[in-house]
């Protein structure tokens, strides 16, 4: 059986002196240790910081780019993508990191951010995509679900598909427990 693949989606902002790049470094080193695949949307911020992580602790790591992306803000993939997935637009870059996974981490990040996970939690509503952790991390997206969450409009089974998770230690920890109850 092949290793699972984890996307990891956050922001390209956070320096690497950051509190938030060295969270997401730990996260990396940690999905490498327990043996996943890593998957980011491949440039700088914290998903330079997790593909350093994943790649410190001998994991792949595939950094997930776009043309359209790069175009309208120009940066190379980061120097820890042992595998570039070069793909056209931001659409399709959004897609194959929402779909192509065994779980999904969100970091604490910006409007792709928001969108990747909006995007993941609504496929799996759906059943358009099947049930796999979402786990958000942080206490950004806890204040997030707080404003948004209104019972009249998400049900708790919706509720359901999302994990939130207050370390790195915790979302990985959900996400091989899950994993094991689905995949065996």
């Amino acid at each position: 059986m092949a290793k699972p693949i984890i996307s990891v989606f956050g922001s390209s902002m956070p320096g690497t002196e950051s509190d938030a790049y060295q969270e997401a470094r730990r996260l990396g080193v940690l999905l490498g240790e327990a043996g996943f695949i890593v998957a980011t949307g491949g440039y700088g911020g914290t998903m330079a910081a997790v593909s350093q992580g994943a790649s410190e602790a001998g994991t792949r790591v595939i950094g997930v780019t776009s043309s359209h992306m790069e175009k309208w803000r120009p940066m190379p993939p980061n120097e820890w993508v042992g595998e570039e997935i070069r793909l056209d637009s931001q659409r399709d870059r959004l897609l194959h990191l929402v779909m192509n996974n065994d779980g999904m981490i969100a970091l604490p990040g910006g409007i792709g951010t928001l969108s990747e996970v909006a995007l993941a939690w609504s496929l799996m509503q759906t059943n358009e995509m099947a049930a796999r952790p979402l786990v958000l991390l942080g206490p950004t997206w806890r204040d997030t679900i707080r404003a948004y969450v209104q019972a009249e409009y998400i049900r708790s089974r919706d509720m359901d598909l999302i994990y939130l998770a207050t370390s790195a230690e915790t979302a990985v920890g959900y996400v091989r427990q899950r994993l094991v109850e689905r995949l065996g």
